[in-house]
């Protein structure tokens, strides 16, 4: 899948690159990448959207999904054939109940990384050192979800479970890495100002629930930030939505045009009322670590975007525009709205998000521009439009 693009070294200051080995075109698919280890975010399973606990795959029907974002159990949605779920394909692990969407994902979590974490009869217990982990993560770190502890504590339990231990340590130790004050940034700005307690109480009861001498660097204070930093620059958003999914299938549809006006008048009406009762939490949502996706660097014009169209973890690079090959890919880590500010805003967050400035042609173009922040540029636009807002990375 990797043929029409491959990762280059371009420099210390920049890392790697993506790069395309053949003209692609555009609407094309670069490529399809599943990920070395993916976790689904502790709020967002605690408030029940309802995932496979290996490859994030929406488990409720089109149907149930839209009651619950609605709060409303006698919504009734038309053409149910649309709604790609196949609950009679569930599985459940038979010690912890956790559930996966088939017999392939439970086997394949079983395989990576499910035997050291299965709480077997533990589940609901408060006590046990893993549930006391995803309870102080949950405290550190409310919605909107960027991270989750889990990423982490899957890599160790990856790790422990391997034959070939130093195979995966090399696949972990491609994504980039960073210097002691990068890491510091990066720590800060997953766990807020009071970080270096907040770090400490973290990495105490990460060593209590998953600790291995084999990777005892891991547990270092070093190496926890280190482990930290990797997956707060690494991770990428998932988001799965039977919801979505249905939605994708009606509009493929082909049918009267009295019917599709129906049809999509009674759509936008669901998002707009959905909006009002659960705001902008409408997928499962959870992050990722992906090889080739992490080498792709950014660009305010990006000539390519990720997104989940399988309702899974598959990540989907898409062209925007013919690429030549040759070209470096990019994508922007930014959302529509954020990519419309000016250049000093743009990479006021980039800097803080990601530690890097900007040099796309579009922030070179703009480099002579007054340094105003969107703060004074809001002032002139009078509101933003909040409901734009929504986070590309786990747009489905």
């Amino acid at each position: 899948a990797g043929a029409a693009a491959e990762a280059r070294f371009i420099s210390s200051a920049k890392g790697k690159g993506l790069f395309a080995t053949k003209n692609i075109r555009k609407g094309e698919t670069v490529f399809v990448e599943r990920p070395v280890v993916s976790s689904q975010f502790l709020w967002n399973a605690l408030y029940n959207y309802r995932a496979c606990d290996h490859c994030l795959r929406a488990l409720e029907t089109a149907e149930e999904n839209a009651q619950r974002l609605l709060g409303k159990s006698s919504l009734v949605l038309p053409h149910p054939e649309q709604c790609s779920i196949r609950k009679d394909l569930h599985q459940q692990c038979p010690r912890c109940q956790v559930t996966y969407c088939s017999a392939e994902c439970r086997q394949a979590a079983l395989e990576q990384y499910h035997q050291v974490l299965c709480l077997g009869p533990s589940r609901d217990d408060p006590t046990h050192p893993l549930n006391k982990l995803q309870e102080a993560w949950r405290n550190m770190h409310y919605p909107p979800e960027t991270s989750s502890i889990m990423l982490m504590a899957r890599m160790v339990a990856t790790i422990k479970q391997a034959k070939d231990k130093e195979w995966w340590i090399k696949a972990f130790s491609q994504f980039c890495s960073k210097t002691a004050n990068e890491e510091e940034e990066i720590v800060h700005k997953l766990l807020g100002d009071k970080f270096k307690g907040q770090l400490e109480l973290l990495r105490l009861l990460f060593t209590e629930a998953l600790y291995d001498e084999y990777l005892s660097r891991w547990f270092t204070p070093e190496g926890f930030r280190s482990l930290f930093a990797l997956v707060g620059t690494n991770g990428q958003g998932i988001g799965t939505s039977s919801l979505s999914q249905w939605v994708h299938a009606c509009d493929a549809l082909d049918l009267p045009m009295l019917q599709r006006e129906e049809l999509d008048a009674f759509i936008d009406q669901l998002y707009k009322d959905i909006e009002k009762e659960s705001g902008e939490f409408l997928n499962c949502e959870g992050s990722g670590l992906y090889v080739l996706q992490s080498c792709c660097n950014h660009s305010c014009i990006p000539n390519a975007e990720t997104s989940f169209p399988e309702n899974n973890f598959l990540l989907h690079l898409t062209a925007l525009e013919d690429i030549e090959a040759g070209e470096e890919i990019c994508i922007s880590y930014l959302d529509c709205c954020q990519r419309e500010r000016s250049r000093h805003s743009r990479n006021k967050i980039l800097r803080e998000n990601y530690l890097f400035t900007c040099s796309c042609p579009k922030c070179l173009a703009q480099a002579d521009d007054a340094d105003i922040t969107s703060d004074e540029e809001e002032e002139g636009e009078g509101e933003t439009d909040d409901a734009e807002l929504e986070d590309e990375m786990t747009d489905v």
